[in-house]
């Protein structure tokens, strides 16, 4: 006998999660993993301060965008969750009145871990690239290093730069700012 064919996940599997677990739906598949760990966490959260207020804020710098923790992206049949991203105001000039969002991001960054780096870089960057999102980062507390990437005209994604430890940061779209990258860091 066959096995019946698995049903693609949908936004209802999402719902029935456990509170401790964040959810995506990538190609038809529902991913979960536990909450982002303490270095994981630390990294996006002083990423988002540091462009935040320049960028989000216009707070020492040229505003114009909309910062997010972890918003929940609904594009097309995939529902993603990346750590951060961004959209400029002149694309998105409202924030949507929904838990989620439709419209793709002109920046992502993802803080990778050893759970989630392999998803990230097979998975997610390529729908990021569908899509159409300009600029991707992705950062590893580990290795401490941020990789920054643009997208291109054939949809391939240009490796722009990677930067280590206690670099100065200052990459596009927000290079009007300059912050050390190990600012991200716990240690």
């Amino acid at each position: 006998m066959s096995q019946a064919a698995l049903e693609p996940a949908c936004y209802d599997d999402i719902l029935d999660l456990p509170e401790h677990l964040v959810g995506e739906i990538l190609n038809g598949t529902l991913y979960t993993q536990p909450r982002p760990a303490a270095k994981h966490a630390r990294a996006y959260s002083a990423l988002g301060y540091l462009i935040g207020g320049p960028f989000d804020g216009s707070i020492g710098g040229p505003g114009g965008w909309w910062i997010f923790d972890e918003p929940e992206l609904h594009l097309g049949a995939d529902v993603l969750v990346p750590d951060l991203a961004g959209w400029r105001r002149e694309r998105m000039p409202a924030i949507p009145d929904t838990a989620w969002f439709d419209l793709a991001p002109d920046w992502v960054c993802e803080i990778l871990s050893p759970s989630t780096a392999a998803k990230d870089r097979a998975i997610k960057r390529p729908i990021y690239a569908r899509e159409g999102v300009e600029h991707l980062w992705l950062i590893d507390p580990q290795t401490r290093t941020l990789e920054v990437y643009r997208l291109q005209a054939d949809g391939h994604w240009l490796l722009l730069d990677t930067l280590k430890d206690d670099s100065p940061v200052s990459q596009p779209p927000f290079e009007a700012v300059t912050f050390p990258l190990n600012a991200l860091w716990t240690d």
